[in-house]
C-alpha cells in the first residue's frame, strides 16, 4: 500500500497564475518533506509563477499501474513521476482539467541514499526533473544539456 501526502500546510504557499501548485493539510512537516519544498524553493521565481494547475505529493511507493505504464521491472526504479500535459502540449482547448500531478517517491530515494547530504541532493534532482518534464523537457534532451 502506497503512503500519499500532499505537500504544504493548506495555506498554498506558492501560487502560479492564481493556483496553487502544492497544497496539504499536515500542519508539521516531516524531514524528507521539507527536503522537497527546498528543492521546490530553490526554482527561479519566473518558474515558481509558471507553475499552474499542478500538485505535488509524496507517496512511499509508485503503485503497480504506475510502474506497468512506464515498464518499471522493479518498485526501486522509479523515484518520480509526471502525470500530465506538459505545458508545451497544451491548447486553448487546455481547461477545466484535473491537475498535473507530480509524484515523488519516498522509498526508492530514501533507499539509494547513504548520508543525509546524498538524500538532499537526491531528492532536489528528482523533483527538478519532474518540474523539467512539466515545462516540456523530456530525459533526452535532459541528457543532452548534461541535466545527469
Amino acid at each position: 500500500m502506497s503512503t500519499k501526502r500532499a505537500l504544504g500546510d493548506g495555506k498554498a504557499p506558492y501560487r502560479g497564475h492564481g493556483q496553487a501548485w502544492y497544497t496539504g493539510r499536515h500542519m508539521e512537516t516531516d524531514p524528507f518533506e521539507q527536503l522537497v519544498l527546498d528543492a521546490l524553493e530553490s526554482v527561479p521565481a519566473q518558474f515558481q509563477e509558471a507553475l499552474d494547475n499542478v500538485e505535488i505529493v509524496i507517496e512511499d511507493w509508485p503503485s503497480w499501474n504506475t510502474m506497468r505504464s512506464v515498464r518499471a521491472r522493479s518498485k526501486y526504479d522509479i523515484l518520480g513521476l509526471y502525470h500530465g500535459v506538459p505545458l508545451t502540449d497544451r491548447t486553448t482547448n487546455y481547461g477545466l482539467v484535473t491537475p498535473d500531478k507530480i509524484s515523488i517517491y519516498r522509498k526508492p530515494i530514501e533507499a539509494q541514499c547513504r548520508t543525509p547530504e546524498e538524500l538532499a541532493a537526491l531528492v532536489r534532482r528528482v523533483v527538478l526533473h519532474e518540474l523539467a518534464h512539466y515545462f516540456g523537457i523530456d530525459d533526452d534532451r535532459l541528457l543532452e544539456i548534461g541535466a545527469y
